[in-house]
């Protein structure tokens, strides 16, 4: 569950870790009333669950009343990247002198959790990262192991904290870590936590009785809500290819092949959700998964990735033939078995002689068979 700003912030202040003065407002009366309470200047920001709110024009500073309306006026009404915004967070306006950007999240490559810092700013890390990889510092914890004073103070002095007191960061970066998993400065260079973007893990929330107050209350996506109430892990994007698999990480290789065939073809083709069925998924799991990928209009074609472990490539075969019968007319699926029954599976799907179901033996080409005809049926969409 991903956290609005307002929301994580609750999750610092916690945790004692320095936030600027805020309140979420959700009308331009309530922004009146929040902004005469916090001072002026002040910023409006937009609350939404993605980044790069500043961007596109959903951050502004207010010098006074009749400008905090205004701007609020402005930015209640925007949907940003696809997201709606639900309401705006009024915060005091701090004297940045120098802008920093730590995270701590768990790397499923290694097996364990991953503190990455940068003293060059949180704006557009990840070019940061690409463009000048030895301003990004990474530290690796074990995940039987502990982030203490001492690791949190050698993070602090290797990031560079050259406008601020290094124990007082080691201090937040220690505060970050507790927050994550479970001497004061005198002088006016304070760090503060201007910004926090936080995601809960859902399979968590049975022993956390206080992340009900973190329930969206906007309309969550239908295709997003749809697949949770049949138990599917599912992310609306937006792009063309619907994305199937089973496991989270070869489901996240198929996105990256289906990006990296539409740049090698130059259709710009994207993948348009990622949807996990797990493990031992059924014919009527794999059937509804198709039908939920399938009834979003920007789709142009569906890939399934699917390696049969626990998971048999018959019984996803099946369901993937119940949801086109159901459905009538398809859009074209291309489909790479490997593993548990895949020879049976392809059988069944071969047998069907339909000519919307294809099959490739590698995801590369899968993933470049279904970017190809998803880039066809956009580019016979702009001719009419």
């Amino acid at each position: 569950m991903d956290l609005y700003e307002y929301q994580a912030r609750q999750l610092l202040e916690e945790q004692d870790i320095p936030t600027p003065d805020a309140i979420f407002a959700q009308n331009s009366h309530e922004v009146a009333e929040a902004a005469d309470k916090i001072g002026y200047p002040c910023v409006i920001k937009a609350q939404v669950k993605i980044g790069h709110r500043g961007q596109a024009g959903g951050v502004k500073i207010a010098h006074n009343r009749d400008e905090a309306i205004l701007e609020s006026e402005s930015i209640l009404p925007m949907t940003i990247h696809g997201h709606k915004v639900s309401g705006v967070l009024v915060a005091e306006a701090k004297n940045i002198l120098h802008e920093y950007y730590v995270s701590i999240s768990v790397d499923r490559t290694s097996r364990d959790f991953d503190v990455l810092a940068t003293a060059n700013g949180g704006t557009e890390v990840e070019e940061i990262a690409k463009e000048h990889p030895e301003a990004v510092k990474r530290l690796h914890i074990d995940a039987l192991g502990d982030f203490d004073l001492a690791a949190a103070t050698e993070m602090a002095q290797s990031i560079g904290f050259y406008h601020a007191d290094v124990d007082q960061a080691a201090q937040i970066l220690l505060k970050m870590w507790r927050c994550f998993g479970d001497p004061d400065d005198e002088s006016t260079k304070q760090l503060s936590a201007l910004d926090a973007k936080i995601s809960l893990d859902d399979n968590a929330s049975f022993r956390h009785d206080g992340w009900a107050r973190f329930v969206d209350p906007i309309v969550p996506d239908p295709f997003e809500q749809r697949a949770r109430e049949h138990g599917l892990h599912y992310v609306h994007l937006h792009g063309e290819v619907g994305v199937i698999g089973n496991g989270a990480g070869l489901v996240m290789s198929s996105l990256d092949a289906v990006s990296g065939a539409g740049e090698e073809q130059g259709t710009n083709i994207k993948p348009a959700n990622f949807l996990d069925i797990g493990g031992g998924a059924s014919a009527a799991v794999m059937a509804e998964s198709l039908e939920i990928v399938l009834s979003d209009p920007q789709v142009e074609s569906v890939f399934i990735n699917v390696y049969g472990g626990i998971t048999s490539c018959v019984e996803v075969a099946n369901g993937i033939l119940e949801a086109v019968a159901k459905l009538g007319g398809s859009k074209p699926i291309v489909v790479r078995f490997d593993g548990n029954a895949a020879a049976e599976g392809l059988h069944i799907l071969a047998s069907a002689n339909n000519p919307n179901i294809h099959v490739s033996e590698t995801m590369e080409g899968a993933a470049a068979k279904a970017a190809q005809l998803a880039g066809e049926a956009t580019q016979s969409k702009e001719v009419r």
